[in-house]
């Protein structure tokens, strides 16, 4: 069975004689009706059966939306947006000017920080140590005596210092 076309079935149903020239029409209805396919018959409207109206599906009526509500909501979404875009900026700049001030207070406390490392390294060198312990009074005590802690044994000779404190001192060279 080889399918034809539309144009090829009715081509032959033209050239068939008048007597077969009516042919049964199904539309997707159960009923069959009987339509002339040649001659004046053919063009003519034929009488519809009396039946029930066919309902078909039309497309739904177009809604109209109420503009101005939208239009409010877009406006207020901008409107939010730009002073939103507004605040951000405002602090970011705020947040700039404060991280500036911060960093000139680093600086600062950098350059103290610097200046206490190098007095401390100054007052903890030999020499003004020894000055100090001349100011308060103490005297160089040549080489000392060591005391072993677990047994009590002393290494070296234990002597009294001997020299004469500084004129500077605080018991004020007694």
């Amino acid at each position: 069975m080889t399918m034809t076309s539309r144009a090829e079935r009715s081509r032959r149903a033209s050239m068939m004689p008048d007597t077969q020239a009516a042919r049964r029409v199904t539309r997707g209805r159960r009923s069959t009706v009987d339509l002339p396919v040649d001659g004046n018959l053919a063009l003519r409207p034929q009488p519809i059966p009396d039946r029930a109206p066919t309902l078909r599906v039309t497309p739904p009526a177009p809604v109209s939306v109420p503009r101005a509500p939208f239009v409010l909501l877009v406006l207020t979404l901008v409107i939010g947006g730009v002073l939103g875009i507004l605040l951000l900026h405002t602090k970011i700049a705020e947040n700039a000017f404060r991280l500036d001030d911060l960093h000139k207070r680093q600086t600062v406390l950098d350059q103290q920080q610097a200046q206490l490392e190098r007095e401390l390294a100054e007052k903890a060198s030999a020499g003004s140590l020894e000055a100090e312990a001349r100011k308060l009074g103490l005297v160089d005590a040549g080489d000392p005596a060591y005391v072993r802690m677990p047994d009590g044994q002393v290494f070296g000779v234990p002597r009294r210092a001997t020299g004469t404190p500084s004129v500077t001192s605080q018991s004020g060279g007694r």
